[in-house]
């Protein structure tokens, strides 16, 4: 139970404490509040429009935005991660259109609750997983250009895409702590030759599920290594890398380990 404020836990327990968030976005707002209370969160508000959904956990401390992610039933969020054209943001630079088009239908809704029930003693944190993870960059990064609300203090997203240009993810101010499984596929598009590019500290989890930072060859013999595994599995790795399920697992791991 997230009992005390979160800027007291370690990065690596805020990073579990997020995924669970991120996964608990995927349940239904009954279910989701019985999850969220029992990890300490008293408010649960699920915001939803037209496909785009997300959810606002809150205590005494903190105030959390987690979004969606895609949903291979919902149309919306199909046609969400296909539409790659960049298009200009409201800052600079170019932005994923599919994403940007998802948090448009969320920010009004989301922005009038922050900016009436954050307060001077609610910390501000945004989270996500796949589509759910580049709405959440979205959002947290229009923060730094909205008056009378306070800045995310940092955002944690699993299995996130390519969601801007160079020049729009310079502008990005937030500390984004970024984690990919391994082979996660969705954490390869769109594609760089389309020009972009990822925002954020890439924390790695390598074909075991350990938290590694291999570089170069080491990182290629891993990939191979993980697509290898999946085979023995009879699983197809780079589809099986994006569940949350295992970013969470391997999280928990992680911290039972440090």
């Amino acid at each position: 139970m997230a009992t005390k404020p979160l800027l007291k836990e370690t990065v690596a327990q805020r990073s579990l404490i997020f995924a669970r968030l991120a996964q608990i976005a995927y349940d239904e707002p009954a279910e989701a509040k019985k999850k969220a209370k029992k990890m300490g969160f008293t408010t649960v508000e699920f915001y939803d429009h037209d496909g785009a959904q997300a959810y606002r956990f809150q205590n005494k401390n903190d105030l959390v935005i987690a979004c969606r992610g895609t949903q291979p039933t919902e149309f919306n969020d199909i046609k969400a991660d296909l539409r790659a054209l960049p298009i200009m943001a409201e800052t600079i630079g170019r932005v994923h259109k599919g994403f940007k088009k998802e948090v448009d239908e969320l920010w009004p809704m989301i922005l009038e609750d922050i900016s009436r029930k954050v307060n001077t003693d609610n910390t501000l944190w945004f989270c996500g997983h796949s589509l759910g993870a580049a709405m959440a960059t979205i959002m947290a990064s229009r923060c730094f250009y909205e008056r009378n609300i306070q800045n995310p203090y940092e955002l944690y997203t699993y299995g996130s895409p390519r969601v801007g240009w160079r020049k729009y993810v310079k502008t990005l101010g937030v500390r984004h702590i970024r984690w990919q499984n391994n082979n996660d596929i969705v954490t390869r598009v769109p594609l760089w030759c389309m020009g972009y590019v990822h925002h954020g500290e890439k924390h790695y989890m390598n074909a075991y599920g350990q938290v590694r930072n291999p570089t170069g060859w080491q990182l290629v013999k891993d990939r191979f290594r993980g697509i290898w595994m999946g085979l023995k599995q009879g699983k197809i790795d780079n589809f099986g890398d994006h569940s949350m399920v295992e970013y969470v697992a391997n999280l928990e791991n992680y911290n039972k380990n440090i």
